[in-house]
């Protein structure tokens, strides 16, 4: 994932999960970052998280001769502290925060919004997509709709935290909210923390 104009190979591999790719690809070409390679997880496995923290571990495992320095790029993403355990024990970093809805928002922001209302559901701009394949038919919502209550019946609101400033995804997230029968709040958050750690990565 080197920039075109950069000199030097890759010397940091970020570990991330599938549903960041696009966004952390943008933030290279955008920022002319070049120490970077990357590699990815099935997005899917938030629907199986107990899959993450070995699959991590096999990733660093893999690459860790080839690089300089390994980075993850995940929440806790539901592990339960077992994707942090791992990384403990390979020494490895990851970027702060329980999911990417806080690192994207920002860890006040997101606090102030879940004070606000408790039963908010999130969608970012990869959920927004990439909707109908990971929350409709990956929920089983697609063939059995009276599961709508059994998974949303506690939210009341779903805020779509836009990292770009797309029509079509903001279509997109409205609809969604309108057919989980949710009240919709736009907000643009950017890349949030996502920038900061790996422009601080970058730099050092």
């Amino acid at each position: 994932m080197t920039s075109p104009s950069a000199a030097r190979a890759p010397t940091t591999l970020l570990i991330a999960c599938g549903a960041l790719a696009r966004e952390i690809l943008a933030l290279n070409e955008r920022q002319g970052w070049g120490c970077y390679a990357l590699t990815c997880l099935p997005a899917i496995y938030h629907n199986r998280p107990e899959k993450i923290p070995e699959a991590v571990r096999g990733k660093i495992r893999d690459n860790r001769d080839k690089y300089d320095r390994i980075l993850v790029v995940y929440g806790d993403c539901g592990t339960g502290g077992e994707l942090d355990r791992v990384l403990a024990d390979e020494k490895v970093e990851r970027i702060a925060g329980p999911h990417c809805y806080e690192f994207y928002a920002g860890e006040k922001d997101f606090a102030r919004m879940m004070n606000d209302e408790p039963g908010t559901f999130f969608l970012t701009d990869y959920l927004a997509r990439h909707f109908d394949r990971l929350i409709v038919e990956g929920l089983g919502l697609d063939r059995h709709p009276e599961l709508r209550d059994d998974y949303f019946g506690a939210y009341k609101k779903l805020i779509y935290l836009a990292q770009t400033e797309e029509a079509d995804l903001a279509r997109r997230a409205a609809a969604a909210a309108d057919r989980l029968g949710l009240a919709y709040e736009y907000r643009f958050v950017g890349y949030g923390e996502l920038r900061r750690f790996l422009s601080l990565a970058e730099a050092s």
